[in-house]
């Protein structure tokens, strides 16, 4: 058995070969049917128009040798990179905030330790690679600069990318418009939308959200992390890069469906918490086990178990848990 994955990342201790193998298994007869309906898709072209065969080619999975392809022309970030020839070698030739240099220096070690690639030991070391973009990001984004978190998605786009530019550049897609101001330093974006999930789980899964409010757990405290890191560390790596694929088509409202997903699946266990820390440590429980790594089935349902949701239905309970967290201020 092989202690380390295909991403570089060790396995824990307990990890349960057998049934990763049987996932696989199967899991492999789909990546492969899914690669030749890609090949014939792309035919050898560096573009795609968004289309509803495409939307349903990208929840179906982007087999890995065409993924870091299709995030960038999906986000955008294709088209950004090409408008701006040399951007991101000058921000890396520029002067340097010594402050922000200083930050991201601090969490590089820090950043999978877990990740055999990321080892100062390693050859070619990430670090590297992971402190370049980071440091051009926030020289490109002043008003966000770094904040932590961003290593952990910085991290997860270069072992996908294996490329340093096309990295920064979906870094940009995924702070300055995919994800609405998750990290600027009053994180009000990422603040909103978790009490948007609590919304939604009022109208979705009504019994947990009374059971959150019965003992006074706030929703950052059992989902901030799902936010800041996409469900990096929290998920399986193959569930987290079949999210991603659809994040970078379809935009945030992703998010809420693999949440919701999460929490109504696991509704009857949720609602065995009897307490606080019972509730946060079931909130922890129901991101492992077989429900999530299957990713195949798992992306399947996060598109019907919620139901309907509607970007319109989300940009309306933004505004008003923004509003609401604004005069709280």
């Amino acid at each position: 058995f092989c202690r380390v994955d295909p991403y570089g990342f060790e396995r824990p201790d307990d990890f349960d070969y057998a049934s990763y193998e049987a996932f696989f298994s199967r899991y492999l007869v789909v990546l492969t049917r899914r690669a030749i309906k890609w090949s014939k898709l792309l035919k050898g072209n560096k573009s795609i128009q968004k289309s509803l065969k495409v939307k349903r080619y990208i929840r179906k999975g982007i087999p890995n040798e065409h993924r870091a392809l299709i995030w960038m022309i999906a986000s955008g970030a294709q088209t950004n990179m090409e408008q701006n020839p040399g951007y991101y070698h000058r921000l890396l030739e520029g002067e340097k905030n010594d402050k922000l240099v200083e930050a991201i220096k601090t969490d590089m070690n820090r950043t999978f330790p877990d990740n055999v690639k990321f080892r100062k030991t390693a050859d070619p070391c990430l670090q590297h690679t992971l402190y370049n973009v980071l440091v051009a990001y926030g020289h490109h984004n002043k008003a966000v600069g770094y904040c932590q978190g961003m290593n952990f998605i910085a991290g997860y786009l270069i072992l996908i990318t294996k490329n340093e530019e096309e990295s920064f550049w979906l870094l940009d897609a995924l702070i300055g418009r995919i994800l609405p101001d998750y990290y600027s330093p009053a994180m009000l974006g990422l603040k909103t939308d978790q009490e948007v999930l609590g919304e939604l789980v009022k109208m979705k899964v009504p019994a947990v959200a009374e059971l959150m409010e019965r003992h006074g757990v706030m929703w950052t405290l059992v989902v901030s992390r799902w936010f800041i890191c996409l469900f990096i560390d929290i998920l399986p790596v193959e569930t987290v890069l079949r999210i991603w694929d659809c994040l970078f088509y379809e935009g945030s409202k992703i998010i809420f469906r693999v949440a919701l997903t999460l929490i109504k699946q696991h509704q009857a266990f949720i609602l065995e918490a009897t307490n606080f820390p019972d509730i946060c440590d079931k909130f922890k429980q129901i991101t492992k086990g077989t429900f999530v790594t299957e990713c195949h089935s798992f992306m399947q349902k996060i598109f019907t178990d919620p139901g309907s949701l509607s970007i319109a239905t989300i940009n309306k309970l933004r505004e008003s848990c923004r509003e609401k967290l604004l005069s709280q201020g």
